[in-house]
């Protein structure tokens, strides 16, 4: 992992086409170094989560290093990171799942549903009005707490989402806009042997949060 947040760092201060192609072979490297890390996370995920396919591959999650920017204000053409998305229906799926973001200084594993359709932001908010007490004591667990400390709050609203009253005992859950959980990586961490199992380890303190949004978006 070295070679590949090394390759990024200097991607971040020479983000053109001309070095990026001088440089494509430590890309095709770094790249493969990414795909070989999520092999091995996806095998150990698979022993407690049934739903990813068995034949999912590094390759099949990882996403592109080329940027669309056509609607961007930034117009440099690669991202200065990698990520990848381990989830039941395929990296582009609605469903809850895995994310891995690897990027000098900004790594972070995290998952969950990260900017839902409306109906499907209903069906959460909807399992949080029946059943809140099930997501409490999920976010109270000793396992979760040990990588997580609640929902990433980005966007929430400031008013309670229509239908919903302001005194309801669970408002500020219903004000997110996403359903996500995060937990940061120094780069000290990405860089340890133990980097796999430690990034399993938070995925698997997140799965019965994943589930329970599984759960609530399943029809």
């Amino acid at each position: 992992m070295k070679y590949t947040l090394n390759f990024l760092k200097e991607l971040k201060t020479n983000n053109n086409k001309d070095w990026f192609e001088k440089n494509k072979n430590t890309y095709l490297q770094s790249k493969e170094a990414v795909e070989a890390l999520v092999n091995k996370v996806i095998t150990g995920v698979r022993k407690f989560d049934k739903q990813i396919a068995p034949d999912l591959k590094g390759k099949d999650c990882t996403f592109r290093i080329y940027k669309d920017v056509h609607f961007s204000k930034d117009k440099t053409p690669y991202k200065s990171n990698m990520g990848a998305s381990i989830n039941p229906g395929g990296k582009k799926s609605l469903l809850a799942g895995y994310y891995l973001h690897l990027e000098p200084g900004g790594s972070f594993l995290a998952g969950g549903v990260y900017m839902p359709q409306p109906e499907v932001l209903q069906a959460i908010r909807q399992e949080i009005d029946y059943n809140a007490d099930a997501l409490l004591k999920i976010f109270k667990s000793t396992s979760f707490k040990k990588y997580f400390k609640g929902l990433d709050e980005e966007d929430k609203l400031k008013n309670p989402p229509k239908g919903f009253d302001k005194e309801h005992p669970q408002v500020e859950l219903l004000k997110n806009k996403h359903f996500i959980v995060m937990h940061h990586l120094s780069d000290k961490q990405v860089l340890a042997k133990d980097t796999e199992s430690y990034i399993t380890g938070g995925f698997k303190a997140m799965l019965p949060f994943l589930e329970f949004l599984r759960e609530a978006t399943h029809s």
